[in-house]
């Protein structure tokens, strides 16, 4: 089977082999296209033109996970940890709403000593700022800690499952196990979360055929939003020495997402723009519909170091904001006005 027929394989039905996926997957030139150009007019036809800003704020960098590619592992000794003051967040947010942001993203490492009821007053601080929808990337926690939460007005999670390879997972994030993550987020959508999912491309150990589970997973979770990008290697991790994650490998695997979840949101990631200047336009052109300018104050941007390097980590909120309203001009879009809640049917 050719790529054409199973573009149109997808067309008709969104049901495709496991080996027309990796086909997909390995795509070059006339073909690679015809994928871009597919999932882009799929994005358009099913999610708009229209690009939803979600402004993000690393709030602490303390994690308790020791995970073998993040450079917030506990082991990293060589990082200066910080945790923004309530004050500096309820600041971030008043500026998130000055700028016209109807989403914010709580990120942090997995980092138990923030207590679900320090972090329920702030997500209930930030919406009597405005009607934000909230989301949380704060990694595993108690479900009484997020059904806390959600009661004080959290909206959405996203919390990547990295790998769908079970071994792999285990093996690159010592103490953890892939079933217990994604089991937590199936909870988390019946007490009434959009959920977002997510995986790296290119870590050591991952087979082709993995990244095809990766897609298969987003896909059979229905998930709300997935963040796809390359792994990049930290120095400060046992990773170190290893490849970094293909650029192409990462754009084909979004461009398929699209193309079987049509109605999902997609993130053109940081990591897409780490890794090549232009990743970020490159994403929106073939499936993404998401950015995520970084709140973040300058002073701390740089001690989130989860991988080396980061787009944007000299920057302040204002240059990022204005850095991302040049690439929707250049992508020719605009930007939503709305909170750009889950589009996807629930049954």
């Amino acid at each position: 089977m050719t790529v054409a027929d199973i573009l149109d394989k997808i067309t008709a039905d969104k049901i495709i082999s496991e080996q027309d996926i990796a086909k997909l997957l390995c795509c070059t030139d006339d073909d690679e296209q015809q994928l871009f150009s597919l999932a882009n007019q799929t994005r358009q036809s099913n999610v708009g033109n229209e690009i939803h800003f979600r402004g993000l704020i690393e709030f602490a960098n303390f994690c308790s996970n020791d995970c073998y590619y993040c450079g917030l592992r506990r082991s990293n000794k060589k990082i200066t940890r910080y945790r923004m003051t309530d004050q500096e967040i309820i600041e971030t947010g008043q500026l998130a709403s000055r700028l016209g942001y109807r989403t914010l993203v709580l990120q942090s490492g997995e980092y138990p000593d923030y207590s679900a009821k320090e972090l329920a007053d702030l997500v209930y601080r930030l919406k009597t700022i405005n009607d934000f929808a909230i989301t949380l990337s704060i990694g595993q926690r108690s479900l009484t800690d997020y059904q806390l939460l959600l009661s004080a007005g959290a909206d959405r999670i996203l919390m990547r499952h990295e790998t769908s390879d079970s071994a792999l997972f285990t093996r690159l994030r010592p103490g953890t196990n892939l079933t217990a993550r994604l089991s937590l987020l199936t909870q988390l959508r019946e007490l009434g979360y959009q959920i977002g999912l997510g995986n790296m491309v290119g870590l050591p150990g991952q087979s082709l055929m993995s990244i095809v589970q990766d897609i298969l997973l987003i896909q059979t979770m229905n998930a709300d939003m997935a963040g796809i990008g390359p792994f990049l290697p930290h120095p400060q991790t046992p990773l170190a020495a290893c490849n970094a994650g293909s650029y192409t490998l990462s754009l084909h695997e979004l461009a398929i997402v699209r193309l079987l979840v049509p109605r999902i949101h997609l993130p053109a990631t940081t990591a897409l723009a780490t890794i090549c200047p232009d990743g970020q336009l490159a994403a929106l052109n073939c499936g993404a519909n998401v950015l995520m300018p970084n709140l973040t104050p300058h002073k701390y941007r740089k001690l989130y170091t989860i991988y080396p390097n980061k787009a944007g980590i000299t920057e302040d909120p204002l240059d990022s904001h204005q850095r991302l309203l040049y690439l929707v001009g250049r992508a020719n879009r605009t930007i939503a006005s709305d909170r750009g809640d889950s589009l996807q049917n629930r049954r």
